[in-house]
C-alpha cells in the first residue's frame, strides 16, 4: 500500500486532542496519515544560525513527523514576508496592504527549495505526496528538479485571487507555472477554481487551454484540477461537545448570559475576518434597534495571531478601539454589549460557547472555507437551534445557503440579518438548522481527505512518469 507524505508548511500533528479548529484538521490528517502508514513534513518552528539539509524524524501521537529548522532569514522571507505579506492579502483582494519585495520572493523560492531538498531522499517510489496551502506552491516543481516522479497533489486552503489582481504580482507567470508540475490542484470551491482557470485561460503570456473535466494545458504540461469543500471531524466535534468539560462551559456561558441573547463571533486576529466591520454592523443593530439593547450581547473570541507582523498590531489597535467605543455609548451598569477576548480556548470550550449563542456570525469579507460556520452548526442544540449569518464571500457559503447570507461590508444589511436571527421563529430555525447540518455531515473532513487521495490517485500519468523514487534520480 501507498504511503501518504503530507507536506505543510508547519507540523501540526496534534498532541492535544481539545485543540481548535486547526487541531481537528490536523487530528483528521493524522488519522490518514494513520491509515496509509504515512508520513508528515514540515518546517518545525524553530531556528538555526545554519541550514542542514536533515529532517528530524518524531513520533507525535502515532503518526511519524519529519520536521526541518530554518535560518531566521528564510522565517524571515518565506514565512512572515511573501508567504503572510504578499500573498495572503493579495489571495484575499486586499492588494493595498500586498508587499511586493524582491527579497520576499528569493526567500520564498530558496526555502521551497530548501524543503524539496530535504524531502526528495525521504520518498518511497509508490509514495503519494500531499502538499498544502500557499506557503509551498513551488515545491513540486522544486521536487521534479530533483528527479522525484511520484504523483503529488496541492490543495489549497485561501481563495484564488481574480486575475486583475493576480497579475500585480512580480513573476505570476512563473508562480503559476511551478503549479503545472503538480498532478492534482484541489481548491475549496468552484470560485476559486474557476478563478484559477479564467487565469490560466485568459492571461496572454500564458496561452492556456481548458480541456474536459476540469483539466487545464498550459506552458507544455496537463494538470488535473478539482473542488474539494473542506469539513469538519463532525464526531470528535459532537463529543467534544458532549464532553464533561464542553457540557460545563455550555453551563457556564448560559448562566452568564443572565436571560439575554448571545451572539458570538470566533476568529483568528486578521484583516480577511471583517471583525471592524462586524463591530460597526453590530453598533448599527444597537442604534437601529434601541428596544433589543440591554437583551443582546456580542461576545467576540480573538486570539492574537502574527503580532510582529505591523498590519495585524494596526488593527489589533483600531478593534480595542472601536470595542471600547461602542461599550462606552451604549453600555449600562448592568449590561455591557460587546465582550471582546483575546486569547485561544480549547475546542470542546468553543463548543460549549457555540451551543449557548442564539446567533453566530461568521462575516469574512474573503475566507477559504471556515469551519468556524460548521462548527457552529454541529454544536447546536436540535431542539432549539441558533441562527448562523454567514458572509456570501467566505467559502462556506457556496455550501450552506440556508444560513442567513450577508454583504458584510453594509453594515445595515449586518444590523438587518442580526435582527431576523434574533427574533427568527422555531420552527424556521430548526428547519434551517436541519439542512445546514446535513451538509456540515456530508461534508466531513474524513469524507475531503479520502476524495482527495482517491482522484490523486486516480490520475493518469504519462508514460513513464512514475519510474524511480526520489532518491533514485537524487
Amino acid at each position: 500500500m501507498s504511503r501518504l507524505i503530507v507536506v505543510s508548511n508547519r507540523v501540526s500533528a496534534p498532541k492535544d486532542p481539545a485543540a481548535g479548529s486547526a487541531g481537528g484538521l490536523a487530528m483528521a490528517l493524522s488519522a490518514a496519515l494513520r491509515k496509509y502508514d504515512g508520513l508528515w513534513f514540515g518546517w518545525s518552528g524553530e531556528t538555526v544560525e545554519t541550514f542542514v539539509p536533515e529532517a528530524k524524524i518524531e513520533d507525535r501521537a502515532g503518526v511519524t513527523v519529519a520536521l526541518v529548522d530554518l535560518e531566521a532569514q528564510d522565517v524571515e522571507e518565506y514565512y512572515n514576508g511573501y508567504a503572510n505579506k504578499t500573498l495572503w492579502p493579495l489571495f484575499h483582494h486586499r492588494v493595498d496592504l500586498t508587499a511586493y519585495e524582491r527579497s520576499y520572493g528569493e526567500g520564498y523560492e530558496r526555502t521551497n527549495a530548501r524543503f524539496a531538498e530535504v524531502l526528495a531522499p525521504l520518498l518511497n517510489p509508490d509514495d503519494l505526496v500531499w502538499i498544502h496551502d500557499y506557503h509551498m506552491i513551488p515545491l513540486a516543481r522544486d521536487l521534479r528538479r530533483l528527479g522525484v516522479k511520484n504523483r503529488i497533489g496541492f490543495f489549497l486552503h485561501t481563495p484564488w485571487p481574480a486575475r486583475q489582481l493576480l497579475v500585480t504580482l512580480p513573476h505570476h507567470r512563473r508562480l503559476v507555472e511551478s503549479m503545472f508540475d503538480y498532478d492534482l490542484i484541489g481548491f475549496q470551491t468552484r470560485e476559486w477554481l474557476d478563478l484559477f482557470r479564467d487565469y490560466v485561460a485568459s492571461e496572454p503570456s500564458v496561452h492556456g487551454r481548458l480541456l474536459p473535466n476540469d483539466a487545464l494545458e498550459a506552458f507544455g504540461k496537463t494538470v488535473q484540477t478539482g473542488v474539494f469543500p473542506i469539513g469538519i471531524d463532525v464526531e470528535a466535534f459532537l463529543a467534544a461537545r458532549n464532553s464533561t468539560f464542553g457540557a460545563r462551559t455550555y453551563d457556564r456561558m448560559a448562566a452568564s448570559s443572565a436571560f439575554r441573547s448571545m451572539i458570538v463571533g470566533v476568529d483568528r486576529l486578521d484583516y480577511s475576518k471583517g471583525l471592524e466591520e462586524r463591530l460597526l454592523g453590530y453598533e448599527q443593530f444597537l442604534e437601529d434597534n434601541p428596544d433589543m439593547r440591554g437583551e443582546v450581547f456580542l461576545l467576540q473570541v480573538t486570539p492574537i495571531s502574527r503580532d510582529d507582523v505591523d498590519t495585524y498590531q494596526d488593527i489589533r489597535g483600531r478593534l480595542d478601539a472601536l470595542a471600547g467605543r461602542v461599550n462606552g455609548e451604549y453600555a449600562d451598569m448592568d449590561w455591557q454589549p460587546v465582550r471582546y477576548l483575546n486569547r485561544t480556548y480549547r475546542r470542546d470550550q468553543l463548543a460549549g460557547i457555540y451551543r449557548a449563542a442564539r446567533v453566530g456570525l461568521v462575516t469574512p469579507l474573503r475566507d477559504g472555507m471556515n469551519l468556524v460556520a460548521k462548527e457552529y452548526i454541529a454544536a447546536q442544540n436540535p431542539d432549539d437551534p441558533g441562527v448562523l449569518v454567514l458572509s456570501r464571500f467566505a467559502g462556506a457559503a457556496e455550501q450552506m445557503g440556508e444560513a442567513l447570507l450577508v454583504n458584510p461590508f453594509s453594515r445595515e444589511e449586518l444590523s438587518d440579518a442580526i435582527k431576523r436571527a434574533l427574533t427568527m421563529p422555531l420552527a424556521e430555525r430548526k428547519r434551517k438548522w436541519e439542512c445546514l447540518m446535513k451538509v456540515v455531515r456530508d461534508t466531513d473532513v474524513g469524507i475531503w481527505r479520502d476524495d482527495f487521495v482517491a482522484s490523486l490517485t486516480a490520475v493518469v500519468k504519462p508514460a513513464g512518469g512514475e519510474a524511480g523514487a526520489a532518491g533514485d534520480a537524487a
